[in-house]
């Protein structure tokens, strides 16, 4: 099986067998349904798109809030309307990880880039902002990769290899150790 997709629950904690207690994030995935199955004949290349999350509305045909694409070797194992759960992968130890970061708006240097304040008191005019950013005559310009203010968080964050703590397949749980990028019930998507 190439991936699922599920919804981050929060985190807690996992209490090992040896007293040891593991930071965890729960991520909550359903059975994810084949919505389609890419060939190398009909596509270029072998994938299949999973659908999660299905609209309420009922119709014929069904719509989902959220599809991703998983390449796979052998496209012939799958077919469209084949469900993809957690009970398939019992011996997996590490994902990698897939979602958007929280995004946190129009950000200063000082948060968005960690810089320090400058002085308060004594006629400085210089608080809370970057500080000199450009150069004289020569080039004259801000070099391309300035730490500015900007637009922080909302971007596509990948974590590679984090190790499951714990799954539990018949309450579709999986656990995966330390922190997932993303608020509460944001989508995630897992690699095996």
């Amino acid at each position: 099986m190439p991936g699922i997709i599920g919804k981050k629950l929060g985190m807690s904690q996992v209490i090992q067998d040896d007293g040891r207690v593991i930071p965890a994030t729960f991520i909550q995935c359903k059975p994810n349904e084949v919505v389609q199955v890419k060939t190398e004949t009909s596509d270029g290349y072998p994938a299949i798109v999973l659908g999660f999350d299905a609209y309420k509305n009922p119709s014929k045909n069904k719509m989902y809030k959220t599809l991703k694409e998983f390449r796979v070797e052998n496209p012939d194992d799958y077919k469209k309307g084949q469900t993809i759960d957690l009970s398939q992968l019992q011996d997996i130890e590490s994902v990698t990880i897939t979602s958007t970061s929280k995004g946190k708006g129009f950000q200063g240097v000082i948060k968005r880039h960690n810089f320090s304040r400058g002085p308060e008191s004594h006629g400085s005019h210089h608080h809370r902002e970057p500080g000199s950013i450009g150069m004289c005559a020569k080039p004259g310009r801000v070099m391309k990769g300035k730490k500015l203010p900007g637009q922080m968080g909302f971007q596509k964050c990948t974590l590679l290899n984090r190790p499951v703590v714990k799954l539990v397949p018949e309450k579709e749980l999986i656990a995966i150790k330390g922190p997932v990028p993303g608020p509460k019930t944001g989508y995630v998507y897992i690699k095996f």
